[in-house]
């Protein structure tokens, strides 16, 4: 009987390591998630002013996309590490890159530029990796917000300060996708 309680308090002490290295690790992950979503983020906030410089060259009287696209990009840049509020800044950007984006349509001149093709190109690359990286960011929080919040390791998590985090949520625009009008 001596022997049993010191053996049943080392079992709970060890568990209660592998519990908090394990919160360490997936935290560690998360966070490593979201700093790759910030480097492909700063890189299409750098690629947008060079997108926009070569569209004014063909579409000048657009002034006011390109003011739009300027405010959106700086106040996703200022959003900062918050993914709820950086991703609604991210969203609110991507609607004004896209009309962008669209505006090659009706310029057959910028539509064959080779620079215009070639940011478009990196863009879209640009975005691909986004995606990438919030879902991999998405996956390490959800499985970090589960081992927080399931017995017995929120009994670890609590007392050491583990809190949940938001997910990097980024609304999807379709800017090739036609308005289209059924009347009669």
């Amino acid at each position: 009987m001596v022997l049993i309680i010191p053996a049943i308090i080392l079992t709970l002490l060890i568990g209660a390591v592998l519990i908090f290295n394990k919160l360490v690790s997936l935290r560690q992950m998360s966070e490593n998630g979201w700093s790759d979503i910030e480097v492909q983020l700063k890189r299409r906030a750098d690629l947008i002013p060079r997108l926009v410089s070569t569209v004014k060259g063909y579409a000048a009287h657009e002034r006011k996309l390109f003011e739009d696209v300027t405010a959106k990009r700086m106040q996703a840049l200022a959003a900062g590490n918050n993914p709820r509020e950086r991703g609604v800044a991210e969203s609110r950007l991507k609607q004004p890159v896209s009309r962008i984006i669209a505006l090659a349509e009706d310029y057959p001149d910028l539509k064959a530029s080779g620079n215009f093709l070639d940011l478009q190109e990196e863009l879209s690359d640009t975005e691909d990796k986004i995606e990438m990286a919030r879902r991999f960011y998405n996956g390490a929080v959800r499985e970090l917000n589960t081992k927080i919040e399931t017995i017995p390791s929120n009994l670890v998590a609590g007392p050491m300060g583990f809190k949940t985090r938001d997910y990097f949520e980024i609304d999807i625009v379709d800017a090739a996708a036609p308005d289209v009008e059924f009347s009669s």
